[in-house]
């Protein structure tokens, strides 16, 4: 939902704040006053491209700047910024950091939804009505489509397996002789996990234990022997204490050496447990030296860590399983995946039984919003076309797409084919009602959605467009008084001379608002006018 937007040296304008209701916003002026280029800024926020063309005539760049609320984003807002410069180069921003376009129109652009005369949207496109229609079936749907979407990884998964032991198949002949020397030699000498690691740190003092017990025993001598250091500090802690009695701070002192003395007597005991946790075993180093050798060699062959020569022994063994085997596994695959294949056949028939009831049902809910805005006899109609088996994806097995027929005699033809941009309009509104809270648009922008609607048409459309705001944030730029009445904010969109004309946009309200609704009406400002202006809006309140 857009808060506020502050745009600047767009087109025509120069400066303007607007701050749209929660529901309808109305955007009305003369034709011509620049109620496009307010349009061309929500663009920007969304994601479109821009050039320089968009920059107003004698500045140096462009700037759009709005406060929005996205669905699931942070509760206090974020703050997203669009510049664009006299070169063309632009910069955008999220909560002043820098951001990608793509990035807005991933976030921004999922939740406002411009919906003007012959553009692109999302409504328009193909891919997106299957979404549409599960959408608005809810929870009927989900639960199959999620069946649907399990099968169909997992056929994935069978058929990669087929895959890899096809092509595992087809190396055997040429690689099994290598795979079976190579199993052989690893198995010959029988790796273990962390066998290795654990002879890098045992070895090196097997080899020199000799003179790591050496160096143990000698310094433990040194502190512990027969005049050794433990003798004489123990000397010295007697000394200090003795002449501690006729000064305290020598009695200090007796402490911190005797600390010292006590730390060396556990250095002492440790060792000792040291020396007598070694071994001269030169047997058993002979044993450790012979592994460490064939574990090396391995390395040289295979590695160059033990890693890879286990990796290598897995390949090995497999090839060599494949070639022994006959066959089987592959047998055994292509079952699991005949069993897949019919698994997802099953749950394709399903996804597409509950969209094919689905489809009518929603098809009438629009249909009842054609009538409602005097469509005549014109109708949609959601068609499922079963594709083939190879281009199965994500979005199931058929193709759904929304079909108009603009009378009833006439042939249902693709939405996006309609030419008529007053059609398009209000098809689309019509979606939109019904569709609700299925579409993931939060706010809805009309660019003269009223095109060629008049008499009770035009309060036909207001009345939608009001229903519409209850679910939406809807913003709609307008020539049909019958609209501006129900807006719950009104901005004059209006444009003065100059060399370099100037578009301003500000909100208005009580006699202003109801002199415009009057030139709505009848281009001018008489009293029948305005009384049927002030009629109106009192109407609408």
């Amino acid at each position: 939902m857009i808060d506020e937007l502050h745009v600047q040296d767009v087109a025509l304008i120069h400066d303007a704040t607007i701050k749209p209701a929660e529901g309808l916003t109305v955007l009305t002026g003369e034709t011509g006053a620049g109620k496009s280029a307010l349009l061309s800024a929500i663009k920007l926020l969304t994601g479109e491209r821009a050039d320089s063309s968009a920059v107003r005539e004698g500045s140096e760049g462009l700037s759009v700047e709005g406060r929005l609320y996205l669905k699931g984003g942070d509760p206090d807002g974020c703050v997203v910024s669009r510049t664009v410069g006299a070169d063309g180069r632009g910069r955008a921003h999220v909560d002043g950091r820098v951001a990608s376009v793509r990035e807005l129109a991933q976030g921004v652009g999922s939740s406002i939804d411009l919906c003007g005369q012959h553009e692109h949207q999302r409504l328009m496109r193909t891919q997106t009505h299957v979404e549409l229609l599960d959408g608005w079936a809810g929870e009927s749907v989900r639960m199959v489509r999620e069946t649907y979407l399990q099968a169909l990884a997992a056929r994935g998964e069978a058929a990669a397996e087929v895959a890899r032991l096809q092509e595992l198949g087809r190396a055997v002949d040429s690689k099994v002789g290598d795979a079976q020397f190579v199993l052989d030699r690893i198995d010959e000498v029988r790796p273990q996990e962390g066998e290795y690691e654990e002879l890098e740190e045992r070895l090196p003092k097997a080899e020199h234990a000799e003179a790591l017990l050496r160096a143990a025993a000698t310094t433990h001598d040194a502190l512990t022997g027969d005049e050794g250091v433990t003798d004489m500090l123990s000397a010295v802690v007697q000394g200090l204490r003795d002449a501690g009695t006729y000064d305290q701070t020598l009695s200090a002192l007796a402490d911190a050496v005797e600390s010292s003395l006590i730390d060396l007597e556990d250095t002492a005991s440790e060792l000792r447990s040291y020396q007598d946790g070694i071994e001269v075993d030169e047997e058993a180093l002979a044993s450790m030296q012979l592994r460490m050798s064939q574990l090396q060699g391995l390395m040289r062959s295979y590695g160059p860590r033990m890693q890879e020569v286990f990796e290598r022994r897995a390949e090995a063994r497999e090839l060599v399983g494949v070639a022994r085997d006959g066959g089987e596994r592959l047998c055994h695959a292509q079952q699991e995946l005949e069993r897949c294949e019919a698994a997802l056949s099953e749950a394709a028939a399903a996804l597409d039984r509950t969209r094919t009831a689905a489809a009518p049902k929603l098809a009438e809910a629009i249909n009842e919003q054609l009538a409602l805005l005097e469509m005549g006899t014109a109708q949609i109609e959601v068609s499922l076309e079963r594709r083939p088996r190879s281009q199965w994806g994500r979005e199931g097995p058929s193709t759904v797409e929304l079909l108009y027929r603009p009378a009833a005699g006439l042939t249902a033809r693709p939405l996006r084919r309609i030419a008529s941009g007053g059609e398009i309009s209000r098809v689309m509104l019509a979606c939109k009602v019904v569709l609700g809270a299925a579409d993931d648009a939060q706010t809805l922008v009309f660019d003269e959605v009223d095109a060629g609607v008049g008499g009770s048409a035009a309060v036909a459309l207001a009345q939608v467009l009001a229903r519409l705001a209850q679910t939406h944030q809807v913003i709609v730029v307008t020539h049909v008084a019958q609209v501006a009445v129900m807006g719950d904010r009104h901005y004059l969109v209006s444009k003065t001379a100059g060399d370099v004309p100037e578009t301003t946009i500000r909100e208005i309200s009580g006699d202003e608002r109801v002199r415009e609704v009057a030139r709505m009406l009848s281009g001018d400002e008489t009293e029948a006018s305005l009384a049927h202006a002030r009629e109106m809006l009192e109407m609408a309140r």
